[in-house]
């Protein structure tokens, strides 16, 4: 298993030095979803919210979310984030949405923590625009199934 990067030798926290690594083209992919009763994703899909366009909104969260992930996580550095794209799909059997975010950026670390901040800035996004009817919403799910770039190469989660 791969050491903690985030801790010195004397087990302190620390922002990783990534003066010396090499920029190159970097993605992630991250997912989640939002588990609603059945006539709260009726009322969202159907576009009957009394806040607005619940799955717009959201979208825009996300991609808000992303560029400030490095305000939000203490240790995440600031990176020139080129592309956010947030999809909110509605899955009946759920009932709910499914939250996919991707996020690029040429540098010299990678953007997983901004595609999960996407997904989850999403989520409770969806959540706030629609509490007033459903209370017991569940946000659940959320990951990374695709990094790619840098050092340590690709990864999909199965």
């Amino acid at each position: 298993m791969a050491e903690l990067t985030h801790f010195d030798a004397a087990g302190n926290a620390h922002m990783v030095d990534v003066s010396d690594k090499p920029e190159t083209a970097r993605v992630a992919t991250a997912e989640g979803y939002v588990k609603m009763a059945r006539a709260t994703f009726d009322m969202i899909t159907e576009g009957r919210a009394k806040k607005g366009d619940v799955m717009g909104v959201a979208q825009l969260a996300g991609i808000m979310g992303a560029k400030k992930t490095p305000d939000l996580i203490p240790l995440c550095h600031p990176l020139p984030v080129s592309k956010v794209a947030v999809e909110l799909t509605p899955d009946s059997a759920l009932p709910g949405l499914r939250i996919t975010a991707t996020v690029k950026t040429t540098g010299r670390t990678g953007v997983e923590m901004e595609a999960l901040s996407a997904v989850s800035i999403a989520a409770l996004t969806v959540y706030d625009m629609a509490k007033a009817v459903d209370k017991a919403m569940q946000i659940g799910g959320i990951r990374v199934t695709l990094k790619d770039g840098g050092k340590s190469g690709r990864y999909e989660a199965q």
